[in-house]
């Protein structure tokens, strides 16, 4: 193989699958048609639907006590719980709670619990 088969621009990346030079932006190699997963331990993976696991979980410990990571996430009838029991400080601690799993999440599992609406 070649140097210049194996070179990449800053705005393409090798598909995960058959190694191949793609467009950074590919969800799906054109060459070997395998849907490309953000990499492990990466912070910038987003959902289909555009939902992040960070920004939820940052709503969760920061906001958490008002429900604001639910109307987030889409689970607006639990949001409104939250928003209506505030004031015990049970909502806060449950949003804890709710922020330590989800930063110990799975993309997959969060994509698949969150990530369609």
């Amino acid at each position: 193989m070649s140097d210049a088969a194996t070179l990449k621009s800053a705005d393409e990346k090798f598909c995960s699958d058959c190694g191949g030079v793609i467009s950074l932006k590919a969800e799906i190699c054109p060459k070997c048609g395998v849907r490309q997963t953000a990499q492990p331990n990466s912070l910038g993976g987003t959902a289909p639907n555009g939902k992040s696991k960070i920004a939820a979980a940052l709503l969760a410990v920061f906001l958490g006590g008002f429900g604001v990571h639910k109307f987030y996430l889409g689970q607006i009838g639990l949001g409104f719980i939250y928003l209506l029991f505030f004031w015990t400080a049970i909502p806060a601690i449950i949003a804890f709670v709710e922020f330590i799993i989800l930063l110990t999440m799975s993309d997959e599992a969060f994509n698949n619990k969150y990530g369609y609406d």
